[in-house]
This record gives C-alpha cells, structure tokens and sequence, in this order.
C-alpha cells in the first residue's frame, strides 16, 4: 500500500534527519588543539600607525603580538565587582575591559543552583572577555587596551528601587586628553551600554575612534545524546546589516574576514546565551574576524571623530552578556535575534516562538503553553489531517477485498497491481492523497522541534509532577513511554502494510522512537505525546465515519 509506504519513509526520513545534525555536530568541523594547562591570556588588540579614513578602516584591525603575561596584567591593574539584579562582572582597571561575567539566574544544572553560567572569564581554559578602547589618529594619544583608568571604588552595586547603575573609569593623558569611560547597566536587563566622553584640554584638535573587541576561546564541546546542549551551534558570528553568518574557526586561522559595513554586528554564541558587541547602526564600522590555535577574536572599529581643543566628544558601543532572550535582543539591534539559531527554518520558528509565548503569557506555564500550541497547530492543519485521515479510513474498509487479491493473483505482481488500481478508481480511492498534507505539516514540526530546543525562555522551565525542566530529558522516561504507546494506537487505527517486512517495520516504530525520544527534552516529547492523542481523536472519529458509510 503506497500510503502506509509514505508514512514508513516519512517516520524514517525524520529520524534519519535527527541523526544527520548530531552527525554534523561531531565530525563535521576538525578538532582544534586545546590550549595547554599553563597557557595565557592572548593579548590581541587593535594596532595602527595612523587610523585610516572610513573608506579603508579595516587596515587598522590587526593584531598585535602577545605582549604580557597575565601575572604582570594582573600586577599593572586591580579588578573592580559590579552587581546587579541579574548580573556579576568583574572588571580589569588595565583597559577597563570586562573580563568576567557570571548570570545570577541561570545555573549550569538545575539540580545545582549555585553553579552559575560564566560568559567571561580571564582563564585560559575557558578564557572569554571584552576589550574595548580608544585608537588615536596620526599618532595621537588615547586609552587603549594597556591605559590604566582610576575608578572611586572597588564595588558597585544596583541598590534597591535603583534602575540604572553607572561605573565611570577615568584617564588622562599628560597631553591634556581626558577620558571618562562609563559603563551603564540597567534593572532587569543584560545590554551594557558603553560609552566614552572625550575631554579635549589640548591645544590641538584630536581624532580617534572607538573599538570593541570579542576573544574567545573555542571550547570544543563532547557530544552526547542525552545533552541538548550539543545540538546547538557554537562560536563567531559576523552580521553585516543584512546577512547572519556562523563563522568556521579552523577557515578562520588562513582566512580572516573583514568588512566595512552600517547596522552591523559581532558575537559569539553558544547554546542559550551570547557575547555581542554593537556599534552605532547608523555610521559604518571596520570589522574583523580572526583565530589562533583555539582561540578567535572578533573585532569592531567604528567611525572617526575630531573633537576641538575646549570640547568633549562622546563614543558609544552596546555591549550584551547573556541569555537568548528575544524580546531583549530585538532592542538592542536588527537582526541580534537571528542569534537564537533556529536554522533555515528560521521564517516558521520565530512565529511559532511568538504564538508559544503568548500562549506562556496567558498560562504561566511552558506545558501548557506548549499543549495550548499543538492544539493550534492541530487545528490549523485539520482539513488537512481529514483528508489524509479519510484516505487511511477508506484503505482500512478496503483491507479485506485487498487481500483477496493478493491471494487471488499470488505472485503475479502485475496483473495484481492492476487489479488493485481498478478497485481503487471503482471505489474512488487514492492511495496518495495522504502524502501531500503530511508533507506540509513537516517543516511546522521541525521549526517547533528547534524552537523547544533552542528557546532559553524554555530552559530549565517547570511543568507539572514529575517534569520539572522541560528542556531536559524525562527523568523517568514516563512521557515517552507514552508517546510510545500512542504511536502504537495510532497504528492500530490505520490499515496495515500489505508487505511483511513492511508490516514487521512499521511495527517496530514505536519502539525506536520511543527510545529515541527518551533523551530528547521533555517539551518535546510532550508537544509528540499531545499530538498523538489528538491525532488518535481525530482518526478514531473519521474511521467511525467512513465505516458507516456517511
């Protein structure tokens, strides 16, 4: 039978795909050598003679050579504490960079709430940090990555009922140059604002620009099947004002990338949670990609400035540290929320994301927003599921007038497939007119499978009994078992494969994707589970239908 044949390949199809992105996710990309144990901090930043006109800004993002170890970093400067309600960061004097960041409400495991995720770090087996700074022209003087700022205090903290934080650094030169650089932070929110207030007390004019760096190093992630976390893509990503691109850090140590583009931005992911930087939108910026050994560094230059002798220019960047979340990235700059990687199906998963939260809104639940969701997509999708229901009913009512073909003709493969389209043209079946709704369905269900995986909105979120974190695995399997047997259900309600061995497959499928489904994110099965039911509902009625001949 050509429909059940459809069904077979397309169960089989979905898991070989499943199979295909963890495959992709281990061989994929060359292992890079990890950095030994008494490895560094790389220091590379921005360098130039004489920063070049905006026509040619990129000849001025290069690297410089590593320069001092971290014992001498950490000697030339001292490390300043910020809180907020959702953040703690550290901040290095030397550069007045960033150079730690741990998400107070995000633990590592959720069984674990006082391991927290760390974005930043100074160590060189995760090493991860944010430079930023002044490039003079023609030689002029600024704070660069190796100025030494003065701060009031070595703590900082949001006070309560406060919404803004600032931490302001200050350097001067002994040519007169002043330089206040500030970082802002906000209640509740994980975009730092960066800006420079350039005081110029000489008697010549100066001219600069400012530059944000990203250095990472690329953690090369073990896979596993029962971590979700290994399913997502990690590393540089470059945005140009219109295109996102995930950048290779093995095509990256010969290849280099740069460009000069407006709206642009630079960042490095992870499964959940981002390192951004974003310049201006509106002037354009000098970008730069680069990578050593195991490291890459992401570089953003933006426009130059003159401030007269007497004035104060001003510079500004938006930084941001931490989770994925949309409605905050949508803020902060275009297309920052491409950063939640949901792959080609990007166009279906951001509404089926929209529609998911404000089920969640009207909820308070990410279960029941997600089973508020599958009936939607049920519901939308129903005079399609009819039709494809009606050609299983019809093929069921079928089943015994079949297999007295098939004993009739035997082996006689044609006369019996003859035999078999004039019954279907007498009774006015077509066998293939339930591949064409489920084809459509697929990419719908596909685009939830990366929403549910890739939504950090959904990580670690409670639901009820014993599913307390929907992004992980059923701890005792229970929700797929479930799924298990609806498979089976909904197999019973459909006719089956004429062919044996197909038959005997067929059968098999429930089981494979039962434990198949056993290591996915609990969501996800649910979302299976609830869909099962309502198809099993939905076939139950249609066979009733047909077999009574309405």
């Amino acid at each position: 039978m050509e429909n059940q044949r459809v069904f077979l390949w397309i169960a089989l199809a979905f898991t070989a795909w499943l199979t295909w992105q963890a495959w992709i996710k281990d061989y994929a990309a060359p292992v890079i050598p990890a950095a030994g144990p008494q490895a560094t901090a790389i220091s590379e930043e921005l360098t130039a003679d004489e920063l070049p006109t905006l026509a040619q800004p990129s000849d001025a993002l290069t690297e410089l050579p590593e320069s001092q170890s971290a014992q001498e970093v950490e000697a030339a400067g001292r490390k300043i504490r910020i809180t907020t309600d959702v953040l703690a960061l550290d901040l290095d004097t030397r550069g007045g960079d960033l150079v730690g960041a741990t998400l107070l409400d995000y633990p590592v495991r959720k069984n674990d709430p006082n391991t927290l995720v760390e974005l930043l770090s100074p160590r060189s087996a995760d090493y991860s940090v944010f430079s930023s700074g002044l490039r003079g022209a023609s030689g002029a003087t600024a704070p660069d990555a190796d100025a030494i700022y003065a701060a009031t205090q070595n703590v900082f903290e949001l006070a309560p009922g406060a919404e803004v934080l600032e931490v302001p650094l200050t350097w001067t030169s002994n040519d007169g140059l002043q330089v206040t650089k500030t970082y802002r932070f906000r209640r509740g929110q994980y975009a730092v604002e960066l800006e420079y207030a350039v005081t110029n007390n000489s008697a010549a004019a100066w001219s600069g620009a400012s530059y944000v760096q990203i250095r990472r190093r690329q953690i090369d992630v073990s896979r596993s099947m029962t971590d979700v976390d290994t399913y997502s893509s990690r590393g540089p990503v470059l945005y140009d004002g219109e295109k996102y691109e995930k950048l290779d850090v093995s095509d990256l140590i010969g290849e280099p990338v740069e460009l000069v583009t407006s709206g642009g931005w630079i960042a490095a992911i992870q499964h959940h949670f981002l390192l951004a930087a974003v310049p201006p939108i509106e002037a354009p910026a000098s970008y730069k990609v680069t990578a050593r050994d195991d490291r890459y560094t992401l570089s953003a230059l933006g426009a130059v400035a003159t401030v007269a002798p007497g004035d104060t220019g001003v510079f500004t960047e938006t930084l941001f540290v931490g989770p994925k979340i949309q409605e905050q990235l949508k803020e902060i700059a275009p297309g920052l929320v491409l950063s939640v990687d949901y792959g080609w199906l990007t166009i279906i998963s951001q509404p089926l994301f929209w529609v998911l939260q404000r089920l969640h809104d009207l909820t308070g639940n990410w279960g029941w927003a997600i089973i508020l969701l599958t009936v939607l997509i049920k519901i939308v999708f129903y005079k399609l599921s009819e039709t494809s229901g009606k050609s299983m009913a019809k093929m069921r009512k079928l089943q015994p007038r079949m297999k007295a073909l098939q004993e009739r003709f035997g082996d006689d493969r044609q006369a019996l497939s003859q035999a078999m389209m004039e019954l279907y043209k007498r009774e006015k079946v077509n066998p293939a007119s339930g591949c064409l709704p489920i084809l459509v369905q697929m990419p719908v269900f596909l685009a939830l499978y990366w929403v549910l995986l890739e939504s950090v909105e959904l990580r670690q979120a409670p639901f009820m009994l014993w599913i307390n974190d929907l992004s992980s695995k059923d701890p005792y399997f229970i929700l797929p078992l479930l799924m298990g047997i609806t498979m089976f259900i909904q197999q019973k309600l459909n006719p089956a494969p004429p062919d044996p061995v197909q038959a005997k497959v067929m059968m098999a499928l429930p089981i494979v994707f039962t434990v198949f489904f056993a290591f996915f994110p609990a969501g996800l099965v649910l979302y299976w589970f609830v869909n099962n039911l309502l198809s099993i509902a939905q076939q139950w009625r249609i066979n009733r239908v047909v077999e009574a001949g309405h």
